[in-house]
């Protein structure tokens, strides 16, 4: 059964907000049990991390100059991607499906828009232990690249406008 997946730029000023508040909130709770998992975080996180509150409480203002946008699945939204200025060209700041809508084409379609929205270079950090994840960004053409993060465990990659997927 092929499934189609939409992409579109999210509202952050109507009803969108809400949906992206609650995709971000998602993956920003899934990142950090991980990272505790994974011996990057100080220890088990079971609340939400203040230092990320703006971007679920008010996403309009957490990501203003920002792309945002989100993949909808049978007209409902099941994934987000946040992109933002970086040197030299864009960074993709969050990327989110869904546990349930994985599998089903939901981050190739947010990347391809995410490369569509960008011009220069589009660079990116991935957790070391995405594996999955960074086997899709080289699929699309990102390689690694020497690190912009001190951060202990993120891979750094970067897509050239010239890459094709």
């Amino acid at each position: 059964m092929t499934v189609e997946v939409e992409t579109r730029r999210a509202d952050l000023n109507g009803p969108d907000a809400a949906v992206v508040a609650a995709l971000v909130r998602d993956y920003l709770l899934q990142t950090e049990q991980e990272k505790s998992a994974h011996g990057v975080a100080a220890g088990p996180r079971s609340a939400f991390p203040e230092n990320y509150r703006g971007e679920v409480d008010d996403p309009a203002s957490a990501y203003t100059g920002q792309r945002v946008f989100l993949a909808d699945v049978d007209g409902q939204p099941v994934g987000v991607v946040i992109v933002g200025a970086a040197a030299g060209g864009s960074e993709v700041k969050r990327l989110w499906a869904e546990p349930r809508a994985r599998g089903r084409g939901v981050g190739r379609a947010l990347l391809a828009a995410a490369i569509d929205s960008s011009d220069g270079p589009l660079r990116l950090t991935v957790w070391h232990w995405r594996e999955s994840v960074i086997r899709l960004y080289e699929s699309l053409g990102f390689v690694r690249a020497d690190s912009w993060d001190a951060r202990r465990g993120l891979v750094c990659m970067v897509r050239s406008p010239e890459a094709s997927a």
